[in-house]
């Protein structure tokens, strides 16, 4: 009885059970002794070549390595009963447990009845239910040991069929020469079987096999050759599936779990753009329930995979924001979503999940990821949805419908079919069919056109336009695209030829349906003039005097007030719809018009039929036959209603504005005027026997700026001389009607004889109290022109400067609050002997302020242009003031005194 007519058990007949698709490489060879078979701590065979008849030798489970004393056995059909007893023994040893770990390590193996060593710990085991649940894990790995000695089974015979063609020889002989060439090569049958098949197919398969064992050549080999027997395993398991479910199932099992992913997710995509749920594994049946059906326009990882051509790599779900199935149970995981396509088209996407945050691929694992994604497609582009699918997809056009619908469009459409390659890779799309309504760029005829392929009828269309890579992506993804004043490009005779188009591309099964609307100028223009007349509140008319039938445009019925429907109004009524007032110049913009016929313009206001009063602007000329007569009125009104009122709004403001300045003007030339009359520029000499006075006054340049500087010097009747200079804070009339108020109580206070000391203390409570209380700073000094000497005291005030031979300097500060900022004050007073010769200079602070400057440095200028003295003493003031490098615009008061 051959194998294929009696069932067996895992590890009957000489077989034993394959790895766990977890597994990372083959068993350790079982070795014998020179007494008996297999003791216990032998390892099976992960696949062995099956028997094909009763007649074929049956190839060895492993090509077992014997000891010292014992020869190599080679012949395959030398086993005995009681290796296969062995075999049986250890069937189980590599079934991987539902968690992905082995049940048991080599030299652990059970015997088929006896249960694992921690269920014979638990006592719980011995109850009825404890061995139900050891008798379901047994047949769990039964199962999963039977799914893979089938799929190893199903590669070893593929292997024999290359071994058959490529030999020319039969079935027995193959299976034979594979045995040796595996004991030979001491490796696995198995192993050996995939080598041989990607040796004969070089497919994607082989390369991403090649790939990954040139780059972890240094690694254990039986794990790089695990890689490729995993890969061969996935591709069989796909390709043997019935259904997406069974073909995710097989990828997770065979070939994701190693590379660490917990769950897998095949999406097939509709026409219309969305994203059906084909097959998952890993993910819980309510998560996948939930995740069903994904609508069009809804981002997803698996919509980023679909409209990446490179596919999605997210190192961690976090970062993204992103949606997708499985989000709740792996938050932070890494996830990869690469397009499954074939033949330029992409049917849907596969979907991977990583339970912690995926580091950086290497290219290999990104090439084995890729060659996965490419087995789906194949199954994805027979995929049917289950009769009881919530979202059908709806039935889609073959090319005959879609032709017939092109055909009732009233805009150019052609319908285009993918044009592959030899190698099944899409290189263009033929025009299958031109709609009637299609006017070739060129001015070819449709018959041209047609039949011929996209790129060669159409080259500029891969060029800025990127037209080609529009439709090839509406091809591959189904999502359509729709644009307008696309630019199109036609090459004819070597010339470009540029048109604007509203582009409308989707897909309709394996066809695409490409619709544009070339933009038409007149229309375009008639357009843009339309909204500049909305935008303008302009209308327009045109009347004919010989039959006088009048056109308006829908303007002109907004502005008049009036329905669409109703009559238009003619020019000659044209005054009883306007003011009365406005009568006279309406009648001369018509006999102008009309009787002069010359072009004419007039202003009216136009009442309309709701009460509104609107001002009107019309504007016409006329329109002249062959033999001068007049035939036409052409015109337009416009509303000049915001304007008007604007214009008389900008005028009363115009007027307020010059009322004001001039009311301005006035006030500060009253100002000027009465700042003149008490603070004159200069003052007559004063007559003090040994003593010359002069004095200097410079206003601001601005009369707005009009301040509160002051000086004063008179001879007292004590004979003694009043020297002093003041500035009251602010600008304007109070500013200098305060300075009046001070400069007259220091004249009259310094009658009494007091000190400069008491003085300023006085002139503080007038400046606090009777003068609403201004702030002021001053300087005060009294002059003896018998013992020449000066005592003086300061307000706030900058010091006097004196100059004496070659030398000026400061006057050493002396206590002074300014005047007015309290009450009462107490101010220093001082002494200073001069001597012939020496010039005293009281200045305020116009003369050195500046903006961008230290007080400290202006001085130190003023000082330096005082010493260069001239030969008298108004020519030293005068060139003061024109050297200062103040920038203030204040007034400045200068009085200088010297010593005879």
């Amino acid at each position: 009885m051959s194998i294929s007519e009696q069932p067996r058990e895992p590890g009957q007949d000489g077989e034993p059970e394959r790895h766990s698709a977890t597994g990372t490489g083959s068993a350790p060879q079982p070795t014998t002794s020179d007494a008996g078979p297999p003791t216990d701590a032998v390892s099976p065979t992960p696949y062995e070549e099956p028997k094909a008849s009763e007649e074929e030798p049956k190839a060895s489970p492993e090509e077992a390595t014997t000891s010292d004393a014992a020869p190599q056995t080679t012949d395959a059909a030398s086993e005995t009963s009681d290796e296969n007893a062995a075999a049986s023994e250890t069937s189980d040893e590599n079934a991987a447990a539902p968690d992905g770990r082995p049940w048991a390590s080599p030299g652990e193996s059970w015997a088929s009845d006896d249960p694992p060593a921690d269920l014979a710990e638990d006592p719980s085991s011995a109850s009825p239910v404890g061995r139900l649940a050891a008798t379901v894990e047994r047949l769990s790995r039964e199962v999963r040991a039977a799914q893979a000695e089938a799929e190893g089974r199903a590669l070893i015979e593929l292997a024999k069929g290359v071994l058959v063609e490529r030999l020319k020889c039969g079935p027995s002989q193959a299976a034979r020469q594979l045995a040796q060439l595996a004991e030979q090569a001491q490796v696995t049958p198995l192993e050996l079987a995939v080598d041989v098949i990607n040796q004969a197919a070089r497919d994607r398969m082989s390369e991403v096999a090649d790939a990954f064992l040139a780059a972890t050549r240094a690694s254990d080999d039986a794990e790089n050759e695990s890689a490729a027997v995993r890969l061969r395993a996935a591709e069989s398991g796909v390709l043997a599936a019935d259904d997406t479910q069974a073909v995710a199932d097989a990828l997770l099992e065979q070939a994701l779990r190693p590379l660490g992913a917990v769950a897998v997710a095949i999406w097939a995509a509709g026409a219309d753009g969305s994203l059906t749920l084909a097959g998952s594994a890993g993910f819980s049946p309510a998560e996948a329930a939930r995740w069903r059906y994904v609508p069009p326009d809804v981002v997803t990882v698996a919509r980023r995979g679909l409209i990446e051509r490179e596919g999605q790599w997210i190192t961690t779900l976090g970062v993204t924001g992103l949606p997708t199935i499985g989000l709740h149970h792996h938050p932070d995981g890494g996830r990869a979503a690469l397009p499954a396509g074939t033949g330029g088209r992409i049917h849907g996407v596969l979907e991977i999940a990583w339970p912690e945050p995926l580091a950086p691929q290497p290219p290999q694992i990104v090439r084995q990821v890729e060659a996965l994604a490419e087995l789906c497609a194949h199954t994805l582009e027979t995929h049917a949805p289950s009769p009881g699918a919530a979202h059908e997809p709806r039935v889609l056009p073959d090319a005959a419908e879609l032709m017939d619908l092109a055909d009732g469009l009233h805009d150019p459409a052609l319908v285009l079919v993918p044009h592959l390659d030899g190698d099944g890779h899409l290189v263009d799309f033929r025009i299958q069919h031109v709609n009637s309504r299609f006017l070739d760029p060129a001015g070819r005829p449709r018959a041209v056109v047609n039949g011929a392929l996209l790129l060669e009828a159409y080259p500029m269309a891969a060029g800025d336009s990127e037209l080609f890579q529009r439709v090839e992506r509406v091809y591959a993804t189904g999502e359509p695209f729709r644009t307008r004043r696309m630019n199109l490009t036609a090459l004819v005779d070597q010339v470009h030829l540029s048109a604007v188009a509203d582009i409308s591309i989707s897909r309709h099964g394996m066809s695409v349906l490409l619709i544009w609307r070339i933009e038409d100028e007149t229309a375009r223009l008639a357009s843009l003039l339309q909204h500049a007349q909305r935008l303008g509140r302009i209308g327009g008319f045109e009347e004919n005097v010989l039959t006088g039938e009048i056109t308006w445009n829908g303007q002109l019925f907004d502005l008049y007030g009036r329905p669409q429907t109703s009559t238009p109004v003619p020019l000659e009524e044209l005054p009883a719809h306007a003011h009365p007032d406005d009568g006279v110049s309406i009648r001369r913009f018509l006999r102008t018009l009309v009787h002069h016929q010359r072009p004419a313009a007039a202003a009216f206001r136009l009442q309309r039929p709701d009460g509104v009063t609107r001002h009107i602007r019309i504007v016409a000329e006329p329109v002249l036959d062959t033999d001068d007569r007049l035939l036409l009125v052409r015109g337009a009104y416009q509303d000049i209603s915001s304007q008007h009122w604007t214009e008389v709004a900008l005028a009363a403001t115009r007027d307020q504005l010059a009322h004001t300045e001039q009311q301005a003007t006035e006030r500060n030339r009253l100002t000027l005027q009465l700042q003149h009359a008490i603070m004159p520029p200069t003052q007559a000499p004063l007559q003090v026997s040994g003593l010359q006075v002069a004095v200097r006054y410079r206003p601001a340049e601005t009369e707005q700026l009009v301040g509160g500087d002051w000086y004063d010097a008179v001879v007292l009747p004590s004979r003694k001389v009043l020297l002093c200079v003041g500035d009251v804070a602010g600008h304007g009339i109070e500013a200098a009607t305060s300075m009046v108020v001070l400069r007259n109580a220091l004249r009259g206070l310094a009658v009494t004889g007091a000190g400069p000391g008491q003085l300023l203390s006085w002139l503080n409570i007038v400046a606090h109290h009777l003068t609403g209380a201004v702030t002021a700073t001053a300087v005060c000094g009294l002059y003896d022109p018998v013992r020449r000497t000066l005592r003086w005291a300061r307000a706030g005030h900058l010091p006097p400067v004196l100059v004496r031979d070659t030398e000026a300097a400061p006057l050493p500060l002396v206590k002074g609050l300014l005047l007015g900022a309290v009450p009462e004050a107490v101010y220093e007073e001082t002494e200073l002997q001069l001597a012939p010769g020496d010039t005293l200079l009281m200045y305020t602070d116009g003369l050195v302020e500046r903006r961008d400057r230290p007080v400290e440095e202006s001085l130190t200028h003023l000082l330096t242009t005082a010493r260069t003295a001239p030969s008298t003493l108004d020519q030293q003031l005068d060139r003061l003031l024109t050297y200062s490098r103040s920038d203030t615009d204040d007034d400045t008061c200068i009085v200088g005194i010297r010593v005879g």
